[in-house]
């Protein structure tokens, strides 16, 4: 039985990445989060794939979670759902994000007292690993989200994200696509404690799955849609515990 105050859970949407998987999950700097005195669970939620994901994930060492409802969003809802840890850390299967920074990451997340943290791909993207039109793309969705919400963040669809679960506990996300990345975005930044910090994007392994135009444009009309929807995006804190006292009877004894 894992210790959650320790225990970081990393999740790790994939669909088809038996190229990519592997090499994903031997990154993560597990040696050193131990020596920091943390445990790891790693959860791959699989969206019902056809090639040797799930194997590989298994012979890794990972969970696997079948979500056989399509969807970036559903992948992680169902995800946050199966983590145990205090700590959520979240990122692709192709080997694409910076996961050898986790625990740069997490002692920022401790030492700044935050609730919610995401890696920002444009501070040093590696030659050929995102195309003109998906950074162009990307720089559109998040102009308008910071004219739209008021929130100083550069990279909006970065999937890197490391949380705490009383965070995760307390948000209500709605999206099931693409766009769920912007939607926690803009609920971190504008009612928790949140940051965006430095970090790096790599040549992806694999085949993308992402196509630029649609899926920007899918993200653009939510941006403008979530207006509607940010004022139920959070719920009320749990009251604090109330302890019953019970009376301490005195008796007296009559001589």
């Amino acid at each position: 039985m894992h210790n959650t105050e320790n225990l970081i859970s990393i999740l790790i949407p994939a669909l088809n990445e038996e190229a990519g998987i592997e090499r994903t999950i031997s990154s993560i700097p597990k040696y050193k989060l131990h020596e920091l005195g943390y445990s790891l669970e790693i959860i791959v939620i699989d969206g019902n794939s056809t090639d040797l994901t799930r194997e590989i994930a298994l012979q890794k060492g990972a969970q696997v979670i079948v979500e056989k409802r399509r969807g970036y969003g559903r992948a992680y809802k169902t995800g946050f759902d199966a983590a145990n840890g205090e700590i959520i850390v979240t990122f692709d299967a192709d080997g694409t994000y910076p996961v050898e920074l986790i625990p740069k990451y997490i002692q920022w997340l401790n030492e700044k007292n935050t609730d919610f943290i995401t890696v920002n791909r444009f501070s040093e993207i590696e030659k050929g690993a995102m195309s003109l039109l998906h950074r162009f793309g990307n720089k559109i969705l998040s102009s308008v989200m910071r004219l739209l919400y008021s929130i100083d963040v550069r990279d909006s669809q970065s999937g890197m994200w490391i949380m705490r679960s009383s965070f995760v506990k307390r948000i209500n996300l709605k999206s099931d696509d693409m766009s769920l990345s912007e939607e926690i975005k803009i609920i971190a930044f504008k009612f928790f404690k949140s940051l965006e910090l430095e970090g790096r994007y790599f040549k992806r392994t694999g085949t993308a799955k992402l196509d630029t135009i649609k899926h920007g444009w899918y993200n653009l009309v939510y941006l403008f849609h979530y207006k509607k929807q940010i004022k139920f995006a959070v719920t009320a804190p749990p009251p604090p515990e109330i302890f019953e006292i019970e009376p301490k009877i005195v008796r007296k004894e009559v001589r």
